[in-house]
């Protein structure tokens, strides 16, 4: 299999996984915790797939990034994580963004375009993209939003702590796979 293959196709999994109880509600609540399971195993192999895929795919350019935009990257990339931190607390900004973990992959997507002009990146981060938005709007036209939870700042000290940990730990592995993100390409 080819690794541009690999990529769409892990892809199309995870969107297919995260997508489908929106798509599919009563197929879903049919399928009970058989579906739980499955859609464990299909993101596993959807995030499998990305990785390799995404790894070994040539590199094609699509678009010339800016190499200033790089310091915007890892500020907008510290927001990102925080965003995802906070969805899993009882912050008090959770109170007062409905979707804290897809505006993170929102950010998170963004910051990657702004610095990857390749092929394999214009899919992989542009799709992500696509589905936190798609995600939102299918959440939203479901319901009205009825935030019941009471924030703390307790929360949101959590939530900037994990923000530090998870933030180091992927500036870590960036630099063990030899991307750098405190360092510009070349121009």
């Amino acid at each position: 299999m080819s690794p541009m293959f690999l990529l769409i196709l892990g892809i199309l999994l995870w969107m297919f996984a995260h997508l489908f109880k929106r798509l599919f509600p009563s197929l879903r609540a049919r399928l009970g915790n058989v579906w739980k399971i499955f859609s464990a195993v299909l993101l596993l192999a959807s995030l499998v797939a990305m990785v390799i895929g995404y790894r070994g795919a040539d590199v094609v350019p699509v678009y010339d990034t800016n190499p200033a935009m790089y310091h915007a990257n890892n500020a907008l990339m510290i927001l990102a994580v925080y965003l995802f931190a906070v969805g899993g607390t009882k912050s008090v900004l959770v109170g007062v963004i409905r979707h804290p973990m897809l505006w993170g992959t929102v950010i998170w997507a963004v910051s990657h375009l702004m610095v990857n002009g390749d092929l394999a990146s214009a899919l992989l981060f542009g799709s992500m993209l696509m589905w936190a938005l798609l995600e939102m709007l299918l959440i939203n036209r479901a319901g009205r939003w009825e935030n019941r939870v009471k924030g703390s700042f307790k929360g949101d000290l959590k939530a900037l702590g994990g923000t530090v940990v998870v933030y180091g730990i992927a500036v870590g592995v960036h630099i063990w796979l030899g991307y750098n993100p405190f360092v510009m390409a070349p121009a």
